[in-house]
């Protein structure tokens, strides 16, 4: 599976001159991890236009629970020499309400992004509920206050 994830990475990175603005466009990117198991936390790296540098795969997870650490996350966005990031995981269940563990998650790497000034622009959950994939976006919910 973890490989399958990684060809999917590889393919989306030879297409990297997208424009990331709209979690819509977020969703239709990273809508493959709908169909996973367990939970996948990834973000996707933007240059200073919000264009895509790259989408990484910051962890794999278990049914409804994924570890993550700012350290892991901002690693790829300081190699990228990205201005500005997105996080994204899905939700198996299909559930797309966020947790109060996805709420704190969110708050604290909105505030790694602050001191190393590298923008977490949103957080989007994915999930698939009666074969429609569903997304809900962290930022239009007003749930975290992410930097303009």
């Amino acid at each position: 599976m973890y490989t399958a994830i990684q060809t999917q990475l590889m393919k989306i990175k030879e297409a990297s001159n997208i424009h990331m603005c709209a979690p819509q466009q977020v969703s239709q990117q990273c809508q493959d991890i709908a169909d996973l198991a367990q939970e996948a936390f990834q973000i996707i790296t933007l240059n200073s236009q919000n264009m895509m540098i790259d989408r990484h795969l910051i962890t794999l997870g278990i049914l409804n629970a994924s570890l993550v650490h700012p350290r892991e996350v901002f690693r790829p966005c300081i190699q990228d020499s990205a201005a500005a990031l997105i996080l994204v995981h899905n939700h198996p269940s299909g559930d797309i309400t966020p947790s109060a563990e996805d709420i704190r998650i969110t708050k604290k790497m909105i505030e790694t992004g602050n001191i190393l000034e590298i923008k977490p622009l949103d957080h989007i959950i994915i999930g698939k509920k009666d074969g429609k994939v569903q997304y809900l976006s962290m930022r239009e919910k007003g749930l975290c206050q992410f930097n303009p």
